[in-house]
């Protein structure tokens, strides 16, 4: 073809239609919308969306809503704070890792508020006197804030000038209230304190915020992104209308608010680009000027993600919700450590550190002013995201707001009702945890573990205290993970490590896949498998029983062997080994699945069972044979 020619040619015009049309030709009948899929906000995501999906949208960051952020350059003016939260043994050792992190990166003073820190009050003055003029505060002072605050404001009289404290000492009473289940009966007088706490600080340290809004023991409690959003709009109106001595401008200005950050890379983008916009709104209805109804955010990665088991997988979680705290526009930024679960040290804590080091200087996003805007995707997911939430808060609002909604618990039970839902999908295997509930490795061992504490520290006011339904911090494999330690403990008392035997027909060929299958499915749970050899007749199968010392074996092969040998298999087993306990590796037709439950075959494993479930009545029998064994 000549270059005249060449020039000529060009690229036949689609539209959604023909793709909808190429689409499904891929899926070989199935319609498009077989593709869509519902999130736990109850969002339906689409295979595709294109410029139809969007509204208009602001053309520069720190403008209208503020869902693009809130500097109109973004990070190439104020990047975002490296805030990793440092734990301590010992005020020795929060001086040493505090200086070391300082050098090599951080750019907040974020630590462990504890009583010991609040207790040395000269130490902790002479902390404040050697970084406090040069990086910004980033800490939850929690029941210490008062004191903290204190001898900030003293040793800041010794800074050159006390506008140059910066960040935020905060805290949230009504997380505090959330973890320990109970309401002070001195909660007003509280809150008074409190006005007067932010009162002070704000005469004596202007720039400085005090007043968080703490999502993450929601988020821990398993809540979706929807009520996030609209639990942390209500707690933000609660302190408006509760902070007195302070004008709204005054209040806005102190608020940060903190987001635990998921595994739903888009949604979590989504979810504090719609902070912004629910934010906005609210502070505009109170009468705030524009520049303060930014919100300004602080983020960590989440502990509800993370397993004690395969903890190396963390890395990966923590760098893809890290990324999209980045790109979803956070002012100030913890990792947590990979190991965080079982005990942090040194080396997880440093990595932690780089991730947010290579999302900046290698990964270059301080560069790049709003790195989401314009995606299809997720302009639709924003909007969708801050419409659903409004509703969330707006019901909260006719409730009697957020403190009325925790004393009659409608808010706790419409937490644990999606946090059901996700625990059904991991039992289920319909949402995978890599390490945990699939790819588990039985040769990892776990030397350590410890609880760790995923929200504020409660108040010890006790007098006249109101019961309330307290959020459970917890984890998504915490479950599997107690399978795990199950496991090992019938390993320690017998010796051998729970094992189920496999009963092999036909082929390699033919057995393989279902083989490989409980395989999995069994490890997810501690328990290993002993393969037989191919077995073609009853006697086989026999003879493998009479060698195996287990009690529990599955039958694995294709459907069409099933029909041929398996029943006669199962029949003969019974019939020999009458206190065996037998599975079988799929799920036939109802018919056959009556006359196999009749000839004794205790349960059926396929990709529809709920794998925790199944697991844990495996160990408990187990375990039942064990104590009879030793009994005996």
């Amino acid at each position: 073809m000549k270059f005249t020619e060449m020039r000529e040619q060009f690229f036949p015009d689609y539209d959604l239609d023909d793709w909808k049309k190429k689409a499904e030709e891929s899926l070989k009948g199935k319609s498009v919308e077989s593709l869509q899929r519902t999130t736990y906000e109850n969002i339906v995501l689409k295979p595709l969306y294109t410029n139809e999906d969007i509204k208009a949208v602001s053309e520069y960051p720190g403008g209208e809503d503020f869902r693009r952020g809130i500097d109109p350059l973004g990070y190439h003016t104020n990047t975002w704070k490296i805030a990793q939260r440092i734990s301590f043994s010992n005020l020795d050792e929060l001086k040493d890792k505090l200086q070391l992190a300082l050098e090599n990166g951080q750019s907040a003073l974020s630590f462990d508020v504890t009583a010991e820190l609040i207790n040395n009050s000269d130490f902790l003055g002479e902390l404040i006197r050697e970084y406090g003029r040069k990086f910004t505060f980033a800490l939850n002072a929690k029941e210490f804030q008062a004191e903290m605050l204190s001898t900030l404001e003293n040793s800041s009289l010794e800074l050159e000038n006390p506008t140059d404290v910066t960040g935020y000492i905060a805290v949230d009473h009504l997380a505090s209230v959330v973890g320990k289940g109970s309401i002070p009966g001195d909660f007003s007088k509280l809150l008074e304190e409190f006005s007067n706490t932010v009162k002070k600080a704000n005469e004596k340290l202007p720039n400085l915020r005090t007043v968080l809004v703490n999502s993450t023991p929601y988020h821990n409690g398993g809540a979706n992104a929807v009520q996030e959003l609209g639990i942390a709009a209500a707690t933000g109106v609660f302190y408006l209308d509760s902070l007195s001595g302070l004008d709204v401008e005054q209040v806005v200005n102190k608020l940060v608010f903190n987001f635990s950050i998921g595994s739903n890379y888009f949604m979590e983008i989504a979810k504090l680009r719609a902070a912004r916009i629910i934010w906005h709104k609210i502070a505009e209805a109170y009468g705030a000027q524009e520049p303060s109804r930014g919100m300004q955010i602080s983020a960590e990665t989440s502990l509800f993600t993370k397993t004690v088991y395969d903890p190396y997988v963390n890395l990966l979680r923590e760098g893809n919700e890290a990324f999209a705290a980045v790109v979803g526009g956070v002012q100030y930024l913890h990792v947590n450590p990979f190991d965080q679960i079982t005990g942090s040290s040194p080396f997880s804590e440093r990595i932690a550190r780089n991730m947010q080091l290579i999302l900046q200087e290698e990964a270059q996003l301080k560069k790049v002013i709003d790195p989401a805007g314009g995606s299809w995707y997720v302009e639709q997911l924003t909007n969708e995201l801050a419409q659903k939430a409004w509703s969330f808060f707006q019901k909260i609002e006719e409730n009697g707001g957020i403190l009325a909604v925790l004393k009659t618990n409608w808010l706790q039970n419409k937490i644990s009702d999606v946090y059901e839902k996700r625990k059904y999908d991991i039992f289920t295997r319909k949402q995978s945890i890599i390490g945990t509930n699939v790819y588990a490795n039985l040769v990892e061992t776990v030397s350590k573990n410890k609880n760790i504490q995923t929200t504020a520290c409660s108040s010890n006011r006790q007098k006249d205290e109101v019961n309330i339904q307290a959020i459970p911090q917890l984890r998504l494999a915490q479950p599997f993970e107690v399978l795990r330690k199950r496991a090992e403990e019938l390993n320690k008392k017998s010796g051998v490590q729970p094992l189920v035997g496999l009963i092999c027909l036909g082929t390699l060929k033919q057995h393989k896949a279902r083989l490989d299958f409980v395989r999995g499915f069994l490890s997810a749970g501690g328990v290993t498998v002993h393969v037989s050899e191919p077995v073609h007749t009853v006697d086989e199968a026999l003879v493998v029983m009479t060698n195996s010392k287990t009690k529990h074996f599955c039958i694995c092969g294709t459907n069409e062997q099933y029909d041929v040998l398996g029943i006669e298999v199962l029949q003969a087993i019974k019939a020999k080994f009458a206190n065996r306990t037998i599975y079988l590796a799929g799920l036939p037709d109802k018919e056959d699945q009556v006359k196999w439950s009749e000839n004794g075959l205790k349960q059926f494993i396929h990709v529809k069972s709920n794998c925790f479930e199944t697991l844990s009545f495996i160990l408990s029998e187990m375990e039942e044979s064990l104590n009879e064994q030793i009994q005996a």
